[in-house]
């Protein structure tokens, strides 16, 4: 009987022991269910927030691939600026003037009465004074003008040229003045040069110094009728050497040195010059 008893007990153990066990794993299924509830509810908002995204930059990009058309197409003629809109009361070219001249072609007459103009320079002149004598100095801007002159003759465009006097150039030179003078000579062009240079020394013992010039030539080509400056050129040239046995001394190497230099910028800007009136026929 005793038997009987406990083998109840124990099938009712196994029973309720079983029962939990369904229970618990209930309980786990559903917790387990709620979990993947809640994970799915967080996906979902998170494809609705890149969904919105997508939408809103799409929008945006068409909006900016409309507005990104060139800058000159997009702007009004009211907007487009064409002039200058500062005051300036020390101009000396209208507003409407510059239009014109920026916008309009330009041709030198085919054949060409030139006139030419040389702008002194203190410095040089300073330079030339302390060890040359007058008459060198004259002599040397003699050749100068000289040289100029025999490059412009190699153009076949130039049928005359002829130099403008010191006594038609005012002492401040300005291009209405210098235009003024060209036009009392009937030039059609004016050539306007100026020259500025200096010298160096490396002295060294026991044997001749080095002595180095440098020479910088500006030119200028005027149009008379126009007032227009269609060339231009900045040539800088050096040259190196010592004092020859036949110089008295070393002053008189240097002005030897300087004016070798100087012929150097002419000869390039000679040639620069006569390449231009040759391209720049009408």
């Amino acid at each position: 009987m005793a038997k009987i008893l406990q083998s109840d007990k124990g099938n009712e153990l196994f029973t309720v022991s079983c029962s939990l066990l369904t229970l618990l794993r209930s309980i786990y299924l559903g917790s387990q269910t709620i979990e993947l509830l809640t994970v799915s509810i967080l996906l979902m908002k998170q494809i609705t927030i890149l969904i919105a995204i997508a939408v809103f930059t799409s929008s945006c990009g068409t909006s900016r691939h409309a507005n990104n058309t060139p800058y000159s197409e997009s702007l009004n003629n009211d907007t487009l600026i064409t002039q200058s809109l500062f005051n300036d009361k020390a101009a000396t070219i209208s507003e409407e003037s510059i239009q014109k001249i920026l916008e309009g072609n330009f041709k030198l007459p085919e054949q060409l009465r030139v006139a030419i103009v040389k702008l002194e320079n203190t410095q040089l002149k300073k330079y030339y004074w302390n060890y040359w004598s007058d008459e060198e100095y004259l002599k040397a801007h003699q050749s100068y003008l000289d040289l100029f002159s025999e490059k412009l003759k190699q153009s076949l465009r130039v049928i005359k040229l002829s130099i403008i006097p010191d006594l038609l150039i005012s002492k401040i030179p300005s291009f209405t003045n210098i235009r003024e003078a060209a036009v009392r000579m009937q030039a059609d062009i004016v050539v306007v040069y100026s020259i500025t240079g200096d010298i160096y020394s490396k002295y060294k013992f026991f044997t001749k110094p080095d002595i180095k010039a440098f020479a910088t030539t500006q030119l200028i080509i005027l149009d008379v009728r126009t007032g227009l400056v269609p060339f231009s050129t900045i040539i800088t040239k050096d040259f190196l050497s010592q004092k020859k046995k036949e110089e008295i001394d070393n002053a008189e190497a240097r002005n030897r040195i300087q004016h070798e230099a100087v012929l150097l910028t002419i000869n390039e800007i000679g040639q620069k010059m006569t390449e231009y009136l040759k391209i720049n026929k009408q």
